[in-house]
C-alpha cells in the first residue's frame, strides 16, 4: 500500500503526525512530505529522524497555492491540521473556521488538481451531534471530504473519527501527571465526565487499516474504550504514589459530560465492519459504495456513547502501560 509511494501529511509536526511519519517510515515510502507551519517543530523532528526519505514543507493549510505545490507527485495525503482544543475554538471561531473548514476546502481541490490518489482524513468524536465550535467545524469538515468524491475525479477521499488519543499534545495525561507531581491537586471540570481514550500506537495502527480497505466516501468510526476522567485520575495518583486533591471547577463552554462516536440519526446507515470499525457510509448516493457494503451486518446500536462499557481500574492502568505512561 505504501511501498515506493509519495505520502503528504498535513499537520505532521503534532503528535499524530509524529507517530504516523515514524509508523510509515517502516512501510518503505519513497518520500514522506511533513506540512505544517512550525518550523522549530519540523528542525526537531529533522534531527530527530535523520531520514532522507524526509521532506519538510512550511506551510498552512489555509494557503491553497502552498498547498497546491505541496501536493504535486503526492499518492496518498493524510489530513490531520485542524485547530482542536475546544475552549479556543470557542473563543476564535474565526481561526477555527479558517483552519478546520476552509482549510480542509483547500486540500480537497489541492488533492484533486494534482491527482492525489488518496486522501484520508482525521476526523473527532465531538463531530458527531456536535455541541462546541470545534466540533461544528470538524462535522462540516467530514461533509466536505464525503462530498468530495461526487467531483468526478480519480482521487478517493475517507474519513476517520476517533476519540481523545493517549499522548497527544496537551493530553489530559500529561497534565495530571505534572499537576500530581507538583501542585497536589487535580483539576476536573466535572467528576463524572466520560471520554473515549486510545493510545497513540493503536490509533495509527487503526488508521493504517482503514485506509486499505477503504473504498471511497466511508467515515470509518475506532470502536474505542471508554472511562471516566476521575477514574484515570486516581490510576495515575496510585501509580505515581503520590496523592492530590480532586477540585471541580465546572464544565466549559461547549463541553460535554459524555462524548459519542455515532448519532441517532447515522446508526440508520452504519455497517458493522469488524471488531475495530463501525463504517458510516452516506445518505448521498455515490457509485458501488453502497454495494459494497451489503454483505456487512447492519450496526445494532442507536448511538454510541462514552457514557457506556467504562473501563474498570485494572483496564485504566493496562491502557497506560500500553501507551507507555506507565510501567
Amino acid at each position: 500500500m505504501y511501498e515506493g509511494k509519495r505520502i503528504l501529511v498535513t499537520g505532521g509536526t503534532g503528535s499524530w503526525g509524529h507517530e504516523l511519519v515514524r509508523q510509515l517510515l517502516t512501510l518503505g515510502p519513497k518520500e514522506i512530505i511533513v506540512y505544517s507551519r512550525s518550523e522549530s517543530s519540523q528542525v526537531a523532528m529533522s534531527r530527530e529522524f535523520e531520514d532522507p526519505r524526509l521532506t519538510f514543507f512550511i506551510g498552512d493549510v489555509r494557503d491553497r497555492e502552498a498547498l497546491s505545490k505541496a501536493c504535486q507527485g503526492v499518492d496518498i495525503l493524510f489530513h490531520l491540521a485542524a485547530l482542536k482544543h475546544v475552549p479556543v475554538c470557542e473563543i476564535q471561531p474565526y481561526e477555527a473556521l479558517k483552519t478546520n473548514v476552509l482549510g480542509t476546502q483547500n486540500v480537497v481541490e489541492a488533492a484533486i488538481e494534482n491527482k492525489v490518489g488518496r486522501v484520508i482524513n482525521i476526523s473527532t468524536d465531538k463531530a458527531a451531534n456536535p455541541s462546541n465550535f470545534y466540533g461544528m467545524t470538524k462535522a462540516i469538515g467530514e461533509k466536505l471530504i464525503v462530498y468530495a468524491n461526487l467531483l468526478k475525479s480519480d482521487t478517493k477521499f475517507v474519513c476517520v473519527r476517533g476519540g481523545n488519543v493517549l499522548g497527544t499534545n496537551g493530553s489530559v495525561i500529561h497534565l495530571f501527571m505534572d499537576h500530581i507531581k507538583n501542585r497536589g491537586q487535580v483539576n476536573l471540570t466535572h467528576r463524572d465526565m466520560t471520554r473515549f481514550f486510545l493510545t497513540l500506537q493503536d490509533a495509527i495502527k487503526l488508521l493504517f487499516k482503514a485506509v486499505e480497505v477503504s473504498v471511497g466516501g466511508e467515515i470509518f468510526v475506532m470502536k474505542m474504550p471508554t472511562c471516566r476522567i476521575v477514574d484515570l485520575a486516581e490510576v495515575l495518583m496510585d501509580a505515581m504514589g503520590r496523592s492530590a486533591e480532586i477540585v471541580e471547577t465546572g464544565v466549559r463552554p461547549g463541553e460535554k459530560l459524555d462524548e459519542i462516536l455515532l448519532t441517532e440519526y447515522e446508526s440508520q446507515s452504519t455497517v458493522e465492519y469488524d471488531d475495530e470499525y463501525l463504517v458510516i457510509l452516506p445518505t448521498l448516493e455515490l457509485e458501488g459504495l453502497q454495494a459494497h457494503y451489503d454483505a456487512y451486518p447492519r450496526a445494532e446500536l442507536h448511538s454510541y456513547s462514552s457514557g457506556t462499557g467504562l473501563m474498570n481500574y485494572d483496564e485504566i492502568r493496562s491502557m497506560l502501560v500500553r501507551g507507555g505512561f506507565l510501567q
